[in-house]
């Protein structure tokens, strides 16, 4: 690894953390990946932060936005019209967001509320991933609502909208809000609001969030307009993160794919059964974001169960919240997404490809499931081992004589280093503890390459 790959990163941030405006996205040149205007490639580490808009007053939204830059964020995913009867219940300000819950008569007390965030967004290097609404507004199958939209004013909102906000370079529109396309009027509403926007800006990207166990190509695969394939894993610890990928790739039309939605840690494991499982943890955010990372896809979207409701002792809990928000920050897995960031960043995580080829043995479709991604000139091999199970892999695949191994710790962001070893035969690689939480990413790389891991070592 070259020097300047790891001051890249920190370059980049210190740039656009002096109140410059930041580069508009934009899609690479091969369809899977974002990069800035300026060709830097974008790793989208985003937070989930539905109620962001609704229940943060100002000081609140600066403290937030500062501890998740700190932790190394790069876009936050929040709602205009928010999941908990954001149409009747004023926001923090004491504003609601319509006039007459009219999407035609936006109340301005409100949007400037949605202004100062944009804004001190950008002041602080991160871009937002903005809902128009959540999708109780135009499908309640579940939700306050209540049902607002028509293909009509669902146009004119996304048109309002555009209007206001075309000129922020920190912007991805992001459609639907946790629903399913179940008939004719909810495809209209959706592309009614896409064809709005787009009547005014052409420069954000545009994606859909989908319902639980879906990705936004299941209903919009053929729209022009859907330039990123955004999919929601689900709060469960069966779900296999790495195998939405792997079906967005096997479709016809390459986009970039994130995962917006994925289990959430603090949250009931599988909350809607009628049945206890215990609750997902730090661990759980780890390997989905592994997974998702390694198997091909441009983003990965942390959650906590805490944080996307913004709980406090004044707010009834959703879903069993049981830690208030500002505590809820400092949660281990959001600063290990930050980790799974920098790790990424001082590698060209843009080239490489799931390769699972090299692995020798039984690979369980549990929670052990191991994943090998390497890039194409063979000079360096990521392995993932989410509960410690030995690597045994089968090194003469290797382009390289010899390559350096090391561990990288998922938990403390540290790497370790295992030595030197010829390809000439295959070796087993176990880490230093197995069982839920131990997982280890191995990295091998081609000594010859110039790769450097001392920034990463104690």
């Amino acid at each position: 690894m070259k020097p300047f790959a790891m001051l890249a990163p920190l370059l980049f941030l210190t740039l656009f953390t002096t109140g410059q405006q930041l580069p508009l996205l934009k899609i690479s040149d091969n369809q899977r990946y974002l990069e800035t205007a300026d060709g830097q490639p974008f790793f989208w580490l985003g937070d989930t932060a539905w109620e962001l808009l609704h229940r943060l007053n100002k000081a609140e939204i600066d403290r937030y936005l500062q501890d998740r830059a700190d932790k190394g964020f790069t876009l936050i995913q929040t709602v205009i019209l928010a999941e908990l009867d954001g149409l009747n219940s004023p926001n923090a300000q004491g504003a609601t967001p319509l006039i007459d819950n009219n999407p035609e008569k936006l109340n301005e007390a409100y949007f400037e509320h949605v202004d100062y965030l944009m804004e001190k967004a950008s002041e602080l290097g991160l871009y937002v991933g903005l809902l128009p609404t959540w999708g109780d507004k135009f499908n309640r199958r579940w939700g306050a609502g209540p049902e607002i939209f028509t293909p009509e004013n669902a146009a004119t909102y996304g048109e309002l909208l555009a209007k206001r906000y075309h000129n922020h370079s920190n912007l991805v529109w992001i459609l639907g809000g946790d629903r399913a396309m179940e008939n004719e009027t909810h495809y209209e509403i959706i592309r009614a609001m896409a064809q709005g926007i787009r009547a005014h800006d052409q420069r954000h990207l545009l994606t859909f969030h989908p319902v639980g166990g879906k990705k936004a190509t299941d209903f919009f695969s053929e729209d022009a307009w859907l330039q990123l394939d955004m999919f929601q894993s689900g709060h469960s610890r069966l779900a296999k993160d790495y195998q939405y990928v792997l079906d967005a790739r096997n479709l016809r039309r390459t986009r970039p794919v994130i995962n917006g939605e994925p289990r959430y840690e603090n949250i009931r494991d599988r909350f809607w059964e009628d049945r206890a499982y215990g609750w997902l943890d730090d661990a759980d955010v780890r390997v989905a974001g592994y997974w998702t990372m390694l198997s091909g896809a441009a983003g990965y979207t942390y959650g906590c169960n805490d944080i996307w409701q913004m709980y406090s002792s004044k707010h009834e809990p959703v879903i069993n919240a049981r830690t208030g928000w500002q505590e809820a920050l400092d949660l281990p897995g959001s600063k290990q997404m930050g980790y799974l960031k920098n790790i990424l960043s001082a590698l060209p995580w843009q080239e490489l490809q799931l390769d699972q080829r090299l692995l020798l043995g039984d690979n369980p479709e549990d929670t052990s499931h191991r994943l090998l991604a390497r890039t194409e000139r063979g000079d360096l091999l990521l392995a993932y081992t989410p509960t410690g199970m030995p690597l045994h892999l089968d090194l003469p695949k290797l382009d390289a004589e010899t390559v350096s191994a090391y561990w990288f710790n998922p938990r403390n962001g540290r790497v370790k280093a295992i030595g030197d070893l010829k390809t000439s035969s295959a070796h087993r690689f176990t880490p230093w503890a197995s069982g839920w939480g131990s997982d280890f990413l191995l990295l091998l790389v081609d000594k010859a390459a110039g790769y450097d891991f001392s920034a990463f070592m104690d």
